[in-house]
């Protein structure tokens, strides 16, 4: 599958009367989002506000931050399955507002969401205190429930980044980037001697507002599978989990997935990517062990040298991430893990729930518990009055002087286990 990315550099979002992409402004009329999102009625109100890098704003409670894409060319249409019809994507033009972010707020919804700060120490550990955030901050209908609360602004979100995308349809891409991803006997032939390196996504998938959705698809009812890497660009993997914020990958971690990225950037010189599997996160053992082994099997299947693994979330999903390294080494194939500590405020604590010797080549997001003050902001999109309970955060972490102490846990990004975050060691 060829896919070409047309990226559109965003330099400023203008709220006014006209929607369009011009000069690398992003024109946003509210009114057009507004009709577009109530058309769900679970939705009672939306409001909305632009935050921008380096100024004095909070964004909270976060749910998700998704990229404005549009499909210029091609089969299907972004976020098949839930915006768009289920037509397989990846393939033709897609273009993209780069620097650009829709951020879905709202009364809380799970304890596990979080803080997105535009200045100061949290901008540090967030990669959307880069981003210019169109913020979409949501008033439910009474009555609603937390699984129709959560769906109706999963949706919400993604149609509005679709509206957006598809303003810069016909618009003259500033960068262009080409992903060619060739079948197993194409790549074989084509690349005799670089070695075969998959990659393995983990997706959260636990229930309970712990979801991750695969052309509409809840991964948790799927089998562990085979999926184009080029597909994810056009956004056939969404966000509907509330874990932990600090590890939760978003719509636009998805969209921007760095392996992938990072996989095709080295094809055809330092190896051959030769495929990707994504498999879920259930709770019962039985599906572990079912899901595990699928997932090594196709591992061997494919003829894979060498594996990635990226987890998200912590915990009980790290004996998945233990499983998946455990039976695909045991075939004889290497791997390297990407995950991410709870290793309590000291670092003291046992990083990873489970372990194994054969998980000898680890890739570390960073400490989750890791305590950092975050002081009080000029501007707040959202609320914080659930600061302290989002995980994170604890009793009193308000301080007098607005500030506000928390692990990093509660910041959207700041250990992200594909490696989208902005921490590294030296």
């Amino acid at each position: 599958m060829k896919l070409t990315i047309g990226n559109i550099n965003i330099t400023d979002v203008v709220l006014g009367a006209e929607s369009k992409v011009e000069g690398g402004t992003l024109f946003v009329n509210p009114k057009e989002l507004e009709a577009l999102v109530l058309e769900d009625g679970n939705i009672a109100s939306v409001s909305f506000d632009v935050a921008k890098p380096g100024e004095s704003t909070r964004i909270t409670p976060v749910k998700d931050v998704i990229e404005p894409r549009t499909k210029a060319d091609g089969p299907g249409g972004m976020f098949p399955g839930v915006v768009a019809k289920v037509d397989t994507v990846g393939s033709g033009v897609t273009h993209v507002l780069k620097g650009a972010a829709v951020v879905t707020v709202g009364k809380i919804v799970g304890f596990q969401e979080g803080i997105i700060d535009m200045s100061g120490p949290g901008a540090d550990y967030t990669p959307f205190s880069g981003t210019i955030n169109l913020v979409m901050d949501f008033v439910p209908r009474d009555g609603l429930s937390a699984q129709e609360y959560e769906k109706s602004l999963r949706v919400a979100g993604l149609k509005a980044a679709s509206f957006l995308g598809d303003l810069a349809k016909n618009v003259k891409p500033d960068e262009v980037i080409e992903y060619d991803f060739l079948s197993a006997t194409e790549s074989m032939k084509k690349y005799p001697d670089l070695p075969r390196v998959g990659y393995v996504q983990m997706l959260q998938s636990q229930g309970l507002l712990h979801d991750t959705y695969v052309y509409g698809v809840d991964m948790k009812q799927s089998l562990t599978t085979m999926i184009s890497p080029t597909e994810v660009f056009d956004g056939a993997i969404v966000s509907g989990n509330c874990v932990s914020a600090c590890d939760k990958n978003t719509t636009y971690h998805h969209q921007n997935n760095p392996v992938v990225t990072d996989l095709f950037a080295r094809h055809g010189a330092e190896l051959n990517f030769a495929g990707m599997i994504i498999t879920n996160e259930n709770v019962y053992l039985a599906d572990k062990i079912r899901s595990s082994d699928w997932t090594a099997k196709l591992c061997e299947m494919m003829g894979f040298d060498g594996v990635i693994i990226s987890q998200e979330g912590f915990g009980n999903p790290d004996t998945d991430l233990i499983m998946n390294c455990k039976k695909i080494e045991a075939k004889g194939i290497h791997t390297v893990i990407i995950t991410d500590e709870y290793a309590g405020r000291d670092g003291t604590s046992q990083s990873l729930a489970d372990v194994d010797a054969a998980a000898n080549a680890v890739v570390t997001g960073g400490n989750a518990n890791e305590v950092v003050t975050l002081p009080k902001m000029d501007k707040i999109i959202g609320s914080q009055d659930y600061v302290d309970v989002i995980a994170g955060g604890f009793e009193n972490n308000m301080k007098s002087d607005g500030s506000i102490v928390v692990e990093i846990q509660a910041i959207i990004g700041a250990t992200n286990e594909m490696g989208f975050n902005k921490m590294s060691a030296r």
